[in-house]
């Protein structure tokens, strides 16, 4: 039984593995520019954040109706339950649907279609396709494109209006894509708005871009989530704030890795960043590009970085105490009491 832990930075449309994207591509009429599975797979090497967009979002043509979206978060909620996932606040980017004639209505609906199934406390066998697992709940946060504009983002939050909660399933906005050269500021109109409808509100920064990003992102946007901020680490008086109001910081060490972050996860600051107090947590990000889901995460920082078993469990609690569950109090207790039973095995 894995470590029980939420995932706060996934991005749905990363999950996507060469194999569904072939089943989705037969689906519907689509011919990939690769001759299989292998050779798309060799195509998942890339020299920085651009080079894996430029893959990411071509490959999202597969991507058509209700039943993909749905096939989509199913292959998704089946690993990272397998992981140890019991909650997951996952992103989607309705602008790159959007573009493509793909209504946001046919990306919620579809999701929600899942997401439904997986919320059951517990899933039967038939229903997980193996051996019976914990459901897991979810929420869903509508990303921006910081690449396009601050008017296109208005008016995607315009057509998400019916999908929004309480009546619907999205409960924040994130911002996300290319970092350097597209500063938080550009956003303030519609996180603004995001604002005034309840929304959270959490931002990527700090990835690629500098530190002073996440300090925009903070200050104009009113994020309450930083995710990545890997290079806060440059800024000691950032650091100190963000240790003083516990921001949590949504990382993704196997993302960081192999967008060129770091250097190799061995030289990871996530020892350094939880010794100076910040509130970090352990996510996947775009799995099926990067090379592991959540709890492959935990694994890979476990032995590069030799964290403890107490270690880990502090990133568990964090995930937990990190998550947006403010409306159900005793669900995340309920959670929170798991990590704290949890035993490691030898």
């Amino acid at each position: 039984m894995p470590l029980p832990k939420a995932e706060l930075h996934l991005h749905i449309e990363g999950t996507l593995e060469p194999e569904l994207a072939f089943a989705l591509a037969a689906r519907n009429g689509i011919t990939l520019p690769y001759a299989d599975t292998d050779e798309l797979r060799k195509a998942y090497e890339f020299t920085d954040l651009q080079s894996f967009l430029d893959l990411y979002y071509g490959l999202m043509a597969v991507l058509r109706t209700e039943d993909d979206f749905a096939d989509l978060a199913d292959a998704y909620l089946a690993r990272a339950a397998a992981q140890g996932v019991r909650h997951a606040e996952i992103f989607f980017d309705p602008q790159a649907h959007l573009a493509r004639g793909v209504g946001i209505g046919t990306v919620v609906d579809g999701l929600g279609r899942a997401l439904d199934r997986w919320g059951s406390p517990r899933l039967s066998e038939a229903e997980s396709g193996g051996g019976a697992v914990h459901g897991i709940s979810t929420q869903l946060i509508m990303c921006f494109l910081r690449d396009e504009s601050a008017a296109s983002a208005l008016e995607t939050l315009e057509a998400a209006k019916p999908y929004l909660a309480p009546h619907g399933p999205i409960v924040g906005v994130g911002l996300d894509s290319a970092e350097v050269g597209h500063p938080p500021v550009t956003f303030r109109e519609v996180y603004e708005a995001a604002a005034a409808l309840g929304l959270r509100r959490v931002a990527h920064a700090g990835e690629e871009g500098p530190p002073a990003y996440i300090t925009e992102a903070l200050d104009v946007l009113g994020v309450e989530r930083i995710d990545h901020g890997l290079r806060c680490m440059e800024d000691p008086e950032l650091v100190a704030r963000l240790v003083r109001e516990q921001v949590p910081l949504t990382l993704c060490p196997l993302s960081n890795v192999r967008l060129r972050a770091v250097d190799v996860l061995a030289e990871h600051p996530l020892p350094a960043m939880l010794d100076a107090g910040l509130l970090c947590t352990v996510n996947s990000d775009d799995p099926a590009y990067f090379g592991g889901y959540a709890g492959d995460n935990f694994d890979a920082v476990r032995e590069a970085l030799g964290l403890s078993p107490e270690r880990l469990r502090d990133l568990a609690r964090n995930s937990f105490t990190a998550s947006f569950l403010e409306h159900d109090e005793e669900r995340r207790a309920r959670y929170l009491a798991e990590v704290e039973a949890y035993e490691f095995g030898a």
